[in-house]
This record gives structure tokens, C-alpha cells and sequence, in this order.
């Protein structure tokens, strides 16, 4: 629901932003999550920084290999962004290859998950990311 130019949410559960260009991985993230968290899917970079602009969601789950825009570029502009800097991201990648993963761990990612994912997995990295987060923010 949108009021006054902002997205409102429909529940009080935690809202989770999933970023793929396979609609098969943003299906399979929704199934996993639905239950739990509030789940809105874009299948682009573009499309996410356009939704980040008028929310925020508590956590986003962000696939690496994006066109035209892949999720380093993403993550480095939402690290820029005012306010939307501090929410954890959990890369999404399909390649085991260190230094993808030393990439994401340097633009401040706090996990990352290999695709094809066991769906408990992702639940279970996604509730210790939000538990680490509301920490980490609650510290003086």
C-alpha cells in the first residue's frame, strides 16, 4: 500500500528485500521467508535503489551477478545512500570463488549465501543477521 508517496507496510514483521534476476531464486527466497518476514522481490540493481529510496527494508538479500547492473555496483550505491547504509546485506551468488566473497565482505556484507540454497539455510542466516543487527544498533 502506498500513502503519501511512502510504501506502507502490511504487518508488523520485518521487511526483507530480495534482489535477483532469476524469478525462480525470488520465488524460492519467498517461499522460504513468507512465513517469517515480509518479502518484496525486484529482479534488478536499478529496481532495488528505486525501491530503497522510499523504504527501507530491515535486511536485503542481493544476487552478484546482475545486467547492467551487478550487485557490487548495487551495494556500493546503497552504501552511499543516506540512511540505508547501515542495513545488513546477505549476498547471493552461485560462484564459490573467494574473491567475490572478500569483495562483498569489504562493501560491509555480513553474510552470503551459495545458490542453489537449502531453504532452512537462508532462514537461518537471515534470523542471525536481524539478531546481529538489532545489537549491534542497540550498543551504546
Amino acid at each position: 500500500m502506498i500513502a503519501n508517496g511512502q510504501i506502507k507496510r502490511r504487518s508488523h514483521k520485518k521487511l526483507i528485500l530480495a534482489v535477483d534476476d532469476a524469478a525462480i531464486i525470488l520465488l524460492r527466497i519467498t517461499d522460504a521467508l513468507e512465513e517469517y518476514y515480509d518479502v518484496v522481490t525486484v529482479n534488478s540493481g536499478v529496481r532495488a535503489l528505486r525501491y530503497l529510496e522510499k523504504e527501507k527494508p530491515d535486511l536485503i538479500l542481493l544476487d552478484i551477478r546482475m545486467i547492467p547492473k551487478d550487485g557490487y555496483e548495487t551495494l556500493k550505491e546503497i552504501r552511499a545512500m543516506e540512511d540505508r547504509a547501515d542495513i545488513p546485506v546477505i549476498m547471493l551468488t552461485g560462484m564459490e570463488d573467494k574473491k567475490f566473497v572478500i569483495e562483498g565482505i569489504r562493501l560491509g556484507i555480513c553474510d552470503y549465501v551459495l545458490k542453489p540454497f537449502v531453504p532452512d539455510d537462508l532462514l537461518e542466516r537471515v534470523q542471525r543477521a536481524l539478531k546481529s543487527s538489532e545489537q549491534s544498533s542497540s550498543e551504546p
